[in-house]
């Protein structure tokens, strides 16, 4: 009889504490304007860094350390990837990185889902909206977002690492205009 009390009580201190993490991670997201951070980013076995800034309403610039310079730019409503050759637009809400600009579509998702339990170390939520699959990992100690991983509908594996996170930074707004074709 001890041993049933015994697991019930773990059961509920365990979903106890996985609902303080999630707390926690929802307050701490839900007072970010702005994150900035280096990243690596693995997509489809193709590895490249560099260094990101995410305002939210869904907007973003990174700059690659790449030879070609490039730099993705999301001013809310159009993304450009542009390099030294290159220029690609595309509707923001096509891509996978709508949902993870989206702040207050990340908090309700957050919320209405389950976390993973990964080493003991992060938490994971994963869903899946419009054919873009979302994997969001968290620190389980410090309640950032370190990182996601997205498959987009062609099927590209895209893993995103953070690091070096600095939150609420004055931003000059003139980073999310969108650079001009070549």
């Amino acid at each position: 009889m001890r041993r049933i009390y015994f697991v019930i009580i773990f059961l509920f201190l365990s979903n106890n504490v996985s609902a303080s993490i999630k707390e926690n991670i929802l307050d701490k997201f839900q007072n970010i304007e702005n994150v900035s951070f280096d990243f690596e980013q693995n997509v489809n076995g193709k590895i490249e860094n560099g260094n990101c800034i995410i305002a939210y309403p869904q907007k973003i610039y990174c700059k690659y350390n790449l030879g070609n310079k490039k730099v993705l730019v999301s001013n809310g409503k159009s993304l450009v990837i542009k390099t030294l050759t290159s220029y690609y637009i595309y509707p923001l809400e096509k891509t996978p990185l709508y949902f993870i600009l989206n702040k207050n579509f990340l908090l309700k998702k957050i919320k209405d889902i389950k976390g993973r339990n990964i080493n003991d170390n992060f938490i994971n939520y994963k869903f899946i909206e419009n054919d873009n699959e979302v994997n969001l990992f968290f620190d389980k100690k410090t309640y950032n977002l370190i990182g996601w991983q997205t498959v987009d509908i062609y099927q590209n594996i895209s893993i995103t690492y953070l690091s070096s996170i600095k939150r609420n930074q004055k931003l000059d707004n003139k980073l999310f205009i969108l650079p001009k074709q070549n």
